[in-house]
C-alpha cells in the first residue's frame, strides 16, 4: 500500500464518521423508553466523541497532502428502538475493524505519528462497541 491509497482508506473512514455523527444525532433525539435511558446518555456522548474523530481523521488526511471529504453515506432511517442501537453497534463494529487496520497500515507505512493519532480512536470506537453491546444485553 503507498500513502495515497492509505489516505483514501482515510477518506472512507472519515465518511463513515460522518454517518454516526448524522445517525446519532437522530437516535439520541428519537430512541424512547426507560429501558434505553441510560444508553441515550451514552449516545451524547459517542456523539461527541465522533466528531472529534472526524476532526482528527481530517487533520491527519490534510497532514498527509490529502483532501478530507465531505461526503456523507447514506444513512438508514431507523429512529427508535432496539433496531436503533443494532444498527449503530453493526457501524461501530465495522469502524473498529477499519480502525485496527488503519493502525496496521500507519506502521507499515513509517507512519508512526499517523498511528499514534489514531490510537485514540481505536479506544475510543472499542468503548462504543462495549457499550452499545451492553445496551443490547450482548
Amino acid at each position: 500500500m503507498d500513502q495515497h491509497s492509505f489516505v483514501a482508506l482515510l477518506n472512507e473512514d472519515l465518511e463513515s464518521e460522518f454517518r454516526s455523527i448524522v445517525q446519532y444525532t437522530q437516535h439520541t433525539a428519537t430512541v424512547k423508553g426507560a429501558e434505553y435511558q441510560s444508553i441515550i446518555e451514552e449516545l451524547r456522548a459517542h456523539l461527541s466523541q465522533e466528531l472529534e474523530h472526524a476532526l482528527t481523521l481530517a487533520t491527519q488526511i490534510a497532514f498527509l497532502g490529502g483532501v478530507p471529504s465531505v461526503t456523507i453515506p447514506k444513512i438508514p432511517n431507523v429512529p427508535d428502538g432496539a433496531e436503533a442501537l443494532q444498527l449503530d453497534l453493526d457501524l461501530e463494529v465495522t469502524q473498529l475493524e477499519r480502525y485496527r487496520q488503519r493502525v496496521g497500515q500507519a506502521m507499515e507505512l513509517g507512519l508512526h505519528d499517523v498511528a499514534e493519532a489514531l490510537r485514540p480512536l481505536l479506544q475510543q470506537t472499542q468503548d462504543h462497541v462495549m457499550d452499545l453491546q451492553g445496551a443490547l444485553g450482548r
